[in-house]
Parts: C-alpha cells; sequence; structure tokens
C-alpha cells in the first residue's frame, strides 16, 4: 500500500499568525531586546517576505542573534512561556483537525518551514506533527552561535531541503501516490507546484491569484 505526504507550512497556515515575527516582538516585551532598534527591523523584514523579496540571510542574521545572548536552557525556558502566551492562542480547531485527518488517513505528515526549527520544534509537537524542516541555527557545544546551519528552508530551499530529507529515507517525492502541501504565501510556489495536491490557505494576494488561475482549492483555517 502507497502512503501519501501531507507538508504544512506553518505561519499563516497553521498558525493563525507568524510565529517568527511575534518572537521578536515577545522578546521585547520579555526585555531581553531593545524595542526601537529592534521593532522597525522586524517590521521591514516582514514586509519584505511579504513583498518576495526578502533577504534571507539578512533576517537570519538579524533573527539568530539574540539565541547567541541567553544560553541554550534559559531560552527553552523562555519558549514554554511563549507557546502559551503567544503561540496556543494561534493554534486553530480547524488546522489541528485537518492534521488529525490526514494522519488518520496515515499520511506521512511534515510542517516544512522558513522559520527557525528552534522556534517551532516546539509548534509541531503541539500540534503532534513528529517531522520538521525548518531553517536551522547553528549550535556549538549545545549553544546557539547566532549563524545559521546548512540551507534555509525558504522559497526553493524547501524544495532542496525537502528532497535531501526524503533521499535520507531512500525516497522520492514521486514515491508518493499524492502529495499535499498546505501553505498561505506566494514564497513557496517552488514547492506547491512540485506537488500533486497543491491548498493555498488564507492565502495573500499573490498565491490566491495563482491558485485560481491553476484549478488549485483554496481554504481558511480560521
Amino acid at each position: 500500500m502507497t502512503q501519501n505526504l501531507a507538508l504544512f507550512d506553518l505561519d499563516n497556515t497553521l498558525l493563525a499568525g507568524d510565529s517568527d515575527y511575534n518572537w521578536s516582538l515577545f522578546l521585547i516585551s520579555e526585555g531581553l531586546l531593545d524595542e526601537k532598534t529592534h521593532h522597525e527591523r522586524n517590521e521591514q523584514f516582514y514586509q519584505d517576505y511579504k513583498d518576495g523579496c526578502l533577504d534571507i540571510f539578512a533576517f537570519l542574521k538579524f533573527q539568530l542573534q539574540p539565541l547567541a545572548q541567553h544560553p541554550k536552557a534559559f531560552l527553552d525556558t523562555l519558549h514554554l512561556k511563549y507557546m502559551d502566551k503567544v503561540i496556543r492562542p494561534m493554534m486553530t480547531e480547524r488546522a489541528q483537525a485537518l492534521v488529525n485527518q490526514h494522519q488518520a488517513d496515515g499520511d506521512l505528515c511534515m510542517i516544512i518551514t522558513a522559520t527557525n526549527s528552534f522556534v517551532t520544534k516546539p509548534i509541531a509537537t503541539a500540534y503532534g506533527i513528529t517531522h520538521l524542516i525548518g531553517t536551522d541555527p547553528e549550535m556549538v557545544n549545545g549553544e546557539f552561535t547566532g549563524q545559521v546551519s546548512g540551507e534555509p528552508s525558504f522559497q526553493a530551499g524547501k524544495v532542496s531541503r525537502l528532497k535531501a530529507w526524503l533521499a535520507q529515507r531512500n525516497q522520492r517525492l514521486e514515491d508518493f501516490s499524492k502529495s499535499y502541501f498546505y501553505s498561505d504565501s506566494h514564497n513557496d510556489l517552488p514547492l506547491m507546484k512540485l506537488v500533486t495536491h497543491p491548498v493555498a490557505v488564507d492565502a495573500d494576494e499573490t498565491l490566491l491569484a495563482y491558485a485560481t488561475a491553476h484549478g488549485w482549492p483554496s481554504i481558511s483555517l480560521r
């Protein structure tokens, strides 16, 4: 019996909000980042992402640097508070029901996100999803360096990271009878074009127009 593959983007797809953007706001609210210097850049990077012109390496340098300023153990404790205060209110019943349905069908489920895996791994776990591809922060001796490790899972990087992950399992995308990818963002078009069942979720204008023109389903998980 052949298995299906269900891929989920995270921010503004399974979540009714952006975990990366809100992590910075959370750190500001905790007094761990300077609001004046950080908030404006955070807003600009978020706009660049939405506009499709994000310099991913400049953004990662900005976003991963705060991780290097604190011990991993402190960050783990901080993340528990972030989950309760910020993330759980963004987790929708419809999103959980969609994940549950794919799991009940026996599909191989994965969250694939450009957001770093420190922020996103506990969120994937909260949804009951074991497999995650996120941008990996570099670690040395158990602590974050503020640098990125390997290729960011952003735009075409999601395609190459997924193919590499499948290759480690002696699998290819073509091995699955059906492959689903749920996303809100036109930044995910490279991977959406490769799966058999792309689904636009609460999509941005660019993705919605593309989905409509190509007969892709469009849904809301809000």
